[in-house]
């Protein structure tokens, strides 16, 4: 018998191997975080030469203290201290003040401040205003006013004697004083309501525009009108924006100076240590006290985060209760 021969089978190209197809995803792996690192550079060094660096410098200044022996005669030398700084700030009554004094102006500026520029912002996105470009641009022109002219502009207005408007109201008997011990606070406020209101308008209709019109039209055919538009359907929809501003307002109240530095050369109401900004720089150009001044600025620091992750906290927890609904 004759052996049958079969047909030779072309042979198959071998697979990739396992180890060429780990190299090449490791390969494109490196480039994407060679990527990432390029264009995360710039933000790390400014957050290295603008934040950590002043905080850790502040850090270790609040550690020491200047100190002269033989009862301020010797030569000045650095001493290191410990706590003792952060203790004398927490325990003087003027700087308990100024926490006191920020915190209620917080209470009345930002609930003011948040509200107000959601008003507007959906005045002009529901058209109710007549030449909305000329209306943003009003309503903005105040924040393009540097804070030191803008204070020394209402300083002219609060100031009796050359205020044109305590000299109208004069006229009608009506008696007012914008930088009493009543009334200096709320003056600060509307300095700052009228400085930032626009910027914050500008904020709030910019994330209007990102809601669907679909949304809108939806709820006007179920027969909402213009105000339960507005608050039941718009105003949700930019809970993100608002919080962002809530946070970003809150943290700039925090650091209250401009204002009333300038309103203080007019005001007995005001000290040099109304604020705690102000405090700080009492105790480190004033008394050339530059530790208690660094541990007062560390403990502003602590108060500013611990407000600022508890507001994102609240609100994180609020926008996770109404998902769940």
């Amino acid at each position: 018998m004759t052996a049958t021969t079969r047909p030779a089978v072309p042979a198959l190209a071998p697979p990739a191997t396992a180890p060429a197809a780990h190299r090449a995803r490791r390969a494109a792996r490196r480039r994407r975080l060679t990527a990432c690192g390029v264009l995360m550079t710039p933000f790390f060094a400014l957050l290295l030469t603008v934040f950590l660096v002043p905080v850790g410098t502040a850090v270790y200044l609040s550690f020491y203290s200047d100190d002269q022996p033989g009862l301020g005669f010797g030569p000045e030398r650095t001493v290191f201290v410990g706590l003792r700084s952060y203790a004398a700030v927490l325990t003087d009554p003027t700087f308990l003040g100024g926490l006191g004094t920020v915190a209620l102006y917080c209470l009345i500026y930002i609930p003011l401040m948040v509200a107000g520029a959601l008003a507007l912002a959906l005045l002009l996105d529901s058209g109710a205003a007549r030449l909305r470009a000329f209306a943003q641009l009003g309503l903005f022109l105040p924040h393009a006013v540097p804070g030191i002219i803008a204070a020394l502009i209402w300083l002219y207005l609060y100031t009796p004697g050359i205020s044109p408007v305590i000299d109208l109201f004069a006229r009608a008997d009506i008696t007012v004083d914008f930088l009493g011990v009543h009334t200096v606070l709320p003056s600060i406020v509307n300095i700052a309501l009228w400085s930032n209101l626009g910027y914050n308008m500008v904020v709030f209709y910019a994330a209007l525009q990102a809601v669907p019109r679909e949304v809108i039209e939806a709820s006007v055919v179920d027969g909402a009108g213009p105000v339960r538009t507005a608050l039941q359907v718009k105003t949700p929809l930019v809970r993100a924006s608002i919080v962002m501003v809530a946070i970003f307002t809150l943290i700039w109240a925090l650091q209250l100076f401009t204002e009333p530095m300038l309103l203080g050369q007019s005001s007995p109401m005001i000290s040099s240590r109304f604020s705690p900004s102000m405090y700080i720089y009492d105790a480190a150009f004033n008394r050339t006290n530059y530790g208690l001044a660094a541990a007062a600025s560390v403990v502003l620091l602590a108060c500013t985060i611990a407000l600022s992750y508890g507001v994102t906290r609240f609100t994180g927890r609020a926008d996770a209760a109404e998902e769940a609904r």
